[in-house]
């Protein structure tokens, strides 16, 4: 059985993740503290993905296999999952992008 087949089950019907996408939010995961998992909605331009926030606010987002594949990627990874929609995006998340942004700009100075 496969990485994805054992984060998400079996994809059936609806949408589906790749194994590169499974195996990167599992070895994410493993190599941060504090990781909680934020589930984005299905758009029309994108699936349903998963947002996963380390406790210093570095995140990485991927598509997951609907809303049932990143509760599934909760339970397995032993990380809480919250409807992005009820609870928005943790304040680490934007202030450790704002802590990238002027990292960034500090570089292209020197």
């Amino acid at each position: 059985m496969g990485l994805r087949a054992r984060l998400f089950g079996s994809s059936g019907k609806g949408e589906s993740v790749r194994d590169e996408d499974a195996a990167h939010l599992a070895n994410w995961a493993r190599s941060h503290v504090g990781v909680e998992a934020y589930v984005e909605p299905k758009t029309t331009v994108t699936p349903t993905t998963v947002v996963l926030v380390a406790n210093d606010g570095a995140w990485t987002r991927r598509a997951v296999g609907g809303e049932r594949g990143a509760r599934k990627l909760g339970h397995d990874l032993r990380i809480p999952v919250y409807d992005v929609r009820k609870t928005g995006y943790p304040q680490r998340m934007r202030d450790y992008d704002a802590r990238q942004r002027i990292l960034r700009k500090r570089a292209r100075e020197i």
